[in-house]
């Protein structure tokens, strides 16, 4: 096994362990059925932390998809 397929399956599981304490960091909404028609965010606003839970959330999703990818690619193809 090469180093790049090793680096990035360490990469994944570092990236999916910060995605699931990042997601369970954020607080529950509540919002019930007012969410379906978008009608629930009208009165409640973001704070400063929630929302740079929000954005570290985000990246970390993308970085997982994105190491995902790339392994899947590496190993189908053999490319290392």
């Amino acid at each position: 096994m090469s180093f790049v397929l090793t680096a990035l399956k360490i990469f994944q599981v570092v990236f999916a362990m910060g995605l699931i304490i990042a997601v369970m960091l954020h607080s529950a909404k509540g919002e019930g059925l007012g969410a379906i028609g978008g009608q629930a965010k009208i009165f409640g606003s973001q704070k400063g932390v929630e929302a740079g839970l929000n954005r570290l959330t985000s990246g970390l999703a993308i970085l997982w998809g994105a190491s995902s990818l790339l392994l899947a690619l590496f190993t189908y193809h053999k490319l290392w």
